[in-house]
């Protein structure tokens, strides 16, 4: 299954079942949406449901906080995560904390979609990631999906969940084709052990999820047994599964596509620092995107980002580094 037709037949069979769910950005409707997520919708469910909208991320998510508000379900979705900065006022000032400071009263049934990370060559201004802006709300949950079982499945939670969720979704990844398994009793929250490994474990998450699986294959090459995990939920974090993997290996790297200054790897390193510092025999290593607005030039996006090769050579170095 394609990753973009999960988050489509999330949305699909959602809105079969209850309708109060709505969906609004722009080009949901008649185009299909951007990426192709809510193609087909618009013809089986509506104008009123299926809802396009100005270019104004702002409106968007302050018309969907309205509408939660006021009793519906909606789904916005926000063409990038660079275009979401147009609209943090509604979602941090708003979003993320009328249920506090209505003392319980208003529930906000909200989820926001938005598609971020590096494609090819969308350039600085359509490239970035902003998890860890977001993750560090307290209000918010932050859902990151690298594949399609975990796309389909968290999607729905997110859309029948009575609080604001993120969720975010990898520009790369929409069109590729997955595989795909029905799981039953889904938790969100649970971070999924890719690959089990004895020798040191490998957090990442979203896209960067395959380009570690790619560098693990030339690490055994090395006689080097990482487990990976992909950490699902980024706000929640899955601790429990992080630091039972690390006190097994010992030695743990985080590889991320953000830039590595304030990157969501450092929220990550504090927490493991917090709860596995004694179980640690190596420094943390950190791998991450490089001080740089994303560049257009092709060679030089790939250059600001992990790729697999890169990745295989900082771990070697590092492993070389530390006497491990």
């Amino acid at each position: 299954m394609l990753y973009r037709e999960a988050l489509n037949r999330a949305i699909d069979e959602s809105m079969a079942e209850d309708e109060s769910i709505v969906i609004l950005g722009e080009d949901v409707g008649r185009y299909g949406g951007s990426y192709r997520v809510s193609e087909g919708l618009f013809s089986k469910y509506g104008k009123k449901r299926v809802i396009d909208t100005p270019i104004a991320e702002l409106s968007i998510v302050g018309n969907a906080v309205g509408m939660a508000i006021g009793g519906l379900r909606p789904i916005a979705e926000i063409m990038t995560e660079n275009f979401s900065l147009l609209a943090f006022d509604q979602i941090i000032n708003h979003a993320s904390k009328l249920r506090y400071m209505s003392g319980g009263k208003i529930t906000l049934p909200l989820t926001i979609r938005m598609a971020g990370g590096v494609s090819r060559q969308l350039a600085a201004q359509h490239s970035e990631n902003y998890e860890t802006m977001l993750s560090s709300v307290p209000g918010l949950y932050v859902l990151c999906a690298s594949n399609a079982t975990y796309a389909y499945h968290a999607l729905k939670w997110a859309i029948f969940s009575n609080d604001p969720v993120i969720f975010l979704e990898h520009e790369l990844l929409y069109p590729v084709d997955m595989e795909f398994k029905e799981i039953e009793n889904f938790n969100p929250f649970k971070a999924e052990v890719v690959k089990k490994g004895k020798d040191l474990t490998i957090l990442t998450y979203f896209k960067m999820r395959y380009d570690v699986i790619e560098a693990v294959k030339e690490l055994e090459k090395a006689g080097i047994d990482a487990e990976i995990i992909d950490l699902n939920s980024l706000r929640p974090l899955d601790i429990e599964t992080i630091a039972e993997s690390i006190k097994k290996t010992k030695k743990c790297v985080i590889v991320e596509e953000d830039h590595k200054t304030g990157g969501m790897g450092a929220e990550i390193a504090a927490e493991i620092i917090e709860e596995c510092f004694y179980n640690l025999d190596a420094p943390l290593l950190r791998i991450a995107g490089e001080e740089v607005p994303i560049p257009y030039n092709r060679k030089l996006e790939l250059a600001s980002i992990p790729t697999p090769d890169k990745i295989t050579q900082k771990i070697l170095k590092w492993k070389a580094q530390n006497g491990i």
